[in-house]
C-alpha cells in the first residue's frame, strides 16, 4: 500500500511541478541519485523526471550527465524568508532556518493552486498541508502555513501577512524553527505564495 503511494505521489509531482530551470552535472564516482538531489537541494522525483534517458535511478555511473532541474524563483521565496527573519527580530525572536525541503513542499503547494485555480489550505491532491508535508517525508512536532495570492512581490505579501492576526501568529511564533516558501504563478501571472512552517521531530 505504501508503495502505491509513493508511486501515485510521484505521478502528481511529474504532473504538476513548478517551472524549473536546467543545468548538467557529471557523475563522480560515489555519486547517487539522493546525493545529487540533496546537494543541489532539489527533490529526486525532479532529477528523474528531468532525465529520461535513466531507466534504472538506481544505476548511475561515473561521467554520465545528468540534467539538474534548478527552481527559477529561490530569490523571490528567499527575499520573504529574509523578511519574515527581519520581523521576528523586532519582536526579539530567533530567526527560522530556512529547510529547502519544507519550501520545495510549499513550491509544489503554491503550483498546484495556481494551476487548479483555488485558495484553500486543503489542497484536493495533497490533502491538508500537515498530510502534504508528511507525505514528502517531513517529520514534526508542529507545524503552519500560511498562503497568499495577488500581491507581485516579497513586500506586498509579507505586509499583508503581518496585517492579518492569524498569519502575523504564525510568522511571530515560538513554536517553530524551520520555514520554506514557496511561489508560483498561473496561466495569467497571477503569483500564488505559500509559507511552510514546522519544528522538526
Amino acid at each position: 500500500m505504501r508503495k502505491r503511494a509513493v508511486f501515485i505521489l510521484l505521478l502528481v509531482l511529474l504532473f504538476s511541478s513548478p517551472v524549473f530551470a536546467q543545468t548538467t552535472y557529471t557523475v563522480k564516482s560515489g555519486d547517487t541519485i539522493w546525493k545529487i538531489a540533496v546537494k543541489h537541494q532539489v527533490g529526486m522525483s525532479e532529477i528523474i523526471a528531468a532525465n529520461p534517458q535513466i531507466k534504472n535511478p538506481n544505476l548511475i555511473y561515473p561521467g554520465q550527465k545528468i540534467t539538474i532541474p534548478a527552481v527559477t524563483t529561490t530569490a523571490l521565496e528567499n527575499e520573504v524568508a529574509r523578511l519574515v527573519n527581519a520581523e521576528r527580530a523586532k519582536a526579539g525572536l530567533p530567526a527560522l532556518k530556512i529547510n529547502w525541503e519544507l519550501s520545495r513542499v510549499a513550491r509544489y503547494k503554491s503550483a498546484d493552486m495556481a494551476n487548479k485555480g483555488y485558495f484553500s489550505h486543503t489542497s484536493p491532491t495533497y490533502g491538508t498541508p500537515f498530510q502534504m508535508m508528511e507525505n514528502f517525508g517531513l517529520r514534526f512536532s508542529a507545524a503552519g502555513e500560511n498562503i497568499a495570492y495577488g500581491q507581485r512581490t516579497p513586500a506586498e505579501v509579507m505586509r499583508d501577512w503581518m496585517n492579518s492576526p492569524g498569519h502575523r501568529n504564525n510568522i511571530l511564533s515560538r513554536s517553530y524553527t524551520e520555514i520554506g516558501v514557496g511561489l508560483a504563478k498561473n496561466k495569467n501571472g497571477v503569483c500564488y505564495w505559500t509559507q511552510m512552517f514546522m519544528k522538526p521531530m
